[in-house]
This record gives C-alpha cells, sequence and structure tokens, in this order.
C-alpha cells in the first residue's frame, strides 16, 4: 500500500493566513484565517508578525484534531526572494535568510511562509519546501529587452497558479508539459497571461508594473505621456495605489467584484456594459499576443481564476480566441493544492528538489 503522507501547507496573504492539511494530494480541510486590521496594527512591521501567525496556524491545526507531529512535509508559498527558476525547492538557511531579508525588494507577507516551516520543522521535525514563488523567472531574453538601454521587464505573474494549471491539463490529457505550448490566463483581481512553452514560462505581462489588460483592481497598460501628467498632478503614494490597487473596476464602479459588473451589463447598463466587455476584449489581446510569442503554434488556451467562473466573460474571450487553440476553463484558483501536490511530488521521487541559490537566472546582458 502507497504509504499515506501528512503535508501542512501554508500561505500568507495580506490580512490573512491560508493553511491546508492534505493527505497526499487529497484535501483534508483547508482554512483562511483571517487577521483583523487591529491585530496587524500591533506589529509595526511584517517580519515582526512571524511569531503570531505561527501560532495562528498551531491555534488552527489544533482545532481541527491534527496532531502536527505527524506531519511529514511543511510546504509554504515562498517570497521575498531573488528570481528563481520554476519548481519545488527545499527551505534552506539561504532561503531563509533572504526572505526575511526581502531580497526582492519589498516586504510582503510570502515571505513568512519559508520561516514558519521552518519554525514549526524546529519543533516538530519533517521535510520544508517551497513551490514556484512569486520570484519565479524563466522568461526568454527576447522578452526582457524595453526600448530603454538598461531597462528589462521582469517576470511578475501568478505562478504558483499557472503551473499547477499546466500541470493539471497536462495530466487529464496525457501529455507532458515539457512537450506542451500553451497560453494560460489567470483572471482574477490581477489578471496575468502568459506563454508557457515546454516547460517554461517565456513571457507575461507584468501585474505589478502595470502590463495587461485592466482588471478588478489594476489600470492595466496605459499610455506613459498620460502617467506623467498624473505624476505631476498627484501625490506618488496615491497614484501608486490608484494604478496597482484602486485602477480599474474599482475606479469605474466602485467594486472589484466582477460579478457585480456583469450582472449590470447583463442587466442591459450601457456603461458597466461597455467597460466589462472593454476588459474581456483586452484579455482577447493579450492572449494574441503570447499566440505570437509561440509563434501561432498553441496547444490550448487555459482559462484560469475566480473571473473564469463567469460564462458571459469565458464565451466572449472563446470567440476572440478560439481561432487560435482550443479554449479550455479551469476555473478557479489551487495554490493550496498546488503546494501540497509539489511537496508530494519530490517525496515521492516524481521530481528532484531544487536547491535556491540567490543567482538569479538574469542579471543583464554582456553588452
Amino acid at each position: 500500500m502507497e504509504k499515506v503522507l501528512n503535508i501542512l501547507a501554508i500561505n500568507p496573504g495580506s490580512t490573512s493566513t491560508k493553511i491546508g492539511f492534505f493527505h497526499n494530494t487529497e484535501t483534508v480541510f483547508t482554512k483562511n484565517i483571517a487577521h483583523s486590521a487591529e491585530e496587524l496594527a500591533k506589529y509595526p512591521n511584517i517580519p515582526d508578525q512571524l511569531d503570531f501567525r505561527t501560532a495562528a496556524v498551531l491555534d488552527t491545526v489544533k482545532e481541527n484534531g491534527i496532531d502536527i507531529s505527524t506531519v511529514d512535509a511543511f510546504v509554504g508559498r515562498g517570497g521575498g526572494l531573488m528570481p528563481c527558476p520554476g519548481g519545488v525547492f527545499e527551505i534552506t538557511e539561504k532561503v531563509l535568510a533572504d526572505a526575511k531579508a526581502a531580497v526582492s525588494g519589498a516586504h510582503h507577507p510570502a515571505e513568512l511562509a519559508s520561516q514558519i516551516c521552518a519554525q514549526l520543522i524546529a519543533k516538530y521535525g519533517g521535510k520544508g519546501f517551497i513551490v514556484n514563488p512569486p520570484d519565479t523567472d524563466e522568461f526568454q531574453d527576447l522578452a526582457r529587452i524595453t526600448g530603454l538601454k538598461g531597462v528589462y521587464r521582469e517576470s511578475r505573474i501568478h505562478a504558483l497558479n499557472q503551473k499547477e494549471i499546466a500541470l493539471r491539463y497536462c495530466a487529464a490529457n496525457g501529455v507532458k508539459y515539457e512537450e506542451q505550448n500553451l497560453i494560460i490566463a489567470h483572471l482574477g483581481g490581477g489578471i496575468s497571461i502568459t506563454a508557457h512553452r515546454c516547460g517554461k514560462m517565456v513571457d507575461s505581462n507584468d501585474i505589478l508594473a502595470g502590463e495587461g489588460p485592466l482588471t478588478p483592481t489594476r489600470v492595466g497598460a496605459l499610455p506613459t505621456t498620460f502617467v506623467l501628467k498624473m505624476a505631476q498632478k498627484e501625490d506618488p503614494a496615491a497614484l501608486k495605489a490608484k494604478l496597482t490597487k484602486k485602477g480599474g473596476l474599482i475606479d469605474h464602479f466602485g467594486t472589484d467584484d466582477a460579478r457585480v459588473v456583469e450582472n449590470a451589463a447583463l442587466a442591459g447598463e450601457k456603461y458597466p456594459k461597455l467597460v466589462y466587455d472593454a476588459m474581456i476584449y483586452q484579455i482577447g489581446k493579450y492572449i494574441g499576443e503570447m499566440a505570437c510569442v509561440l509563434k501561432g503554434k498553441v496547444d490550448a488556451i487555459i482559462l484560469t481564476g475566480g473571473m473564469a467562473h463567469g460564462k458571459y466573460l469565458t464565451n466572449l474571450v472563446k470567440e476572440y480566441t478560439g481561432w487560435i487553440a482550443p479554449v479550455v476553463v479551469m476555473a478557479g484558483e489551487f495554490e493550496m493544492e498546488a503546494l501540497a501536490a509539489g511537496a508530494y511530488r519530490v517525496i515521492n521521487g516524481e521530481e528532484e528538489a531544487k536547491v535556491y541559490t540567490g543567482i538569479p537566472p538574469f542579471t543583464g546582458f554582456d553588452f
């Protein structure tokens, strides 16, 4: 009989910590532990939240009747690291040091994942991993060049869910990820539309730097001269928030709930329909862009993320892009499942864990 492995997955976010307990890759329970603004205000900086979040994980595991000493592997989202290839990485001292320092350039709660895992391993034993962290970078050189010398595009994608969706699609269709050309559109509060060529995410829009379509929370690509004019008139912090967190559907309608806007569009309200249709139109355009990256050799277009539950949206995307390749809908997010699956593949011998070096795959060109 196959040994049943106990795997605990940990994914810290801005206002919550998601955890999941798995037998191999089968979900036993998941929990989104909400952290109130009052609780988080006690900790001036994100690194200060480590013990607080670790205690919240322990309490929730106990409440669900799990003996944490039986956990075989603790697996976290990762974050705060230097750019690295995709894959499953062992939690090493180098991972912990870089995560603690947030060498990626900005502190985000995701950096606590590996540190929480390390604290639990030190006390209870077990193995530790991170899987396809936000810092995953597999871009081809052509994707990095911009119109300014020395300014390069960066890989900032929904890497964890993108990779999991690719692996699930390939497993369901009896093909190898390393032999497929896929375009995956993660459609959530942020949208990343990515070209996967033979197992690598070779190009995508930068979800943090303002590329791509307008989204429920982000403005998407804007004319640079218009942004310059805004920068001359607005407070820099307020402008950054507008461009990265409070744009898109929020700016148009005061909500980031795409269902609300879609329902208004379907009810015949002209302005919601125009903006919502424009967002879908832009999604189609960026899928077409990634088709060019793959030189038209596309095995499938996959729509994932929360907005992929909307049939109006997915049907319209199919109208725009179905001529390129079959369009497959795999709605929702599978981040917790992706963490458990990555740890399981390594422990089960299906995949070899990588060692994080802290050396980016790209540091510039020699000319």
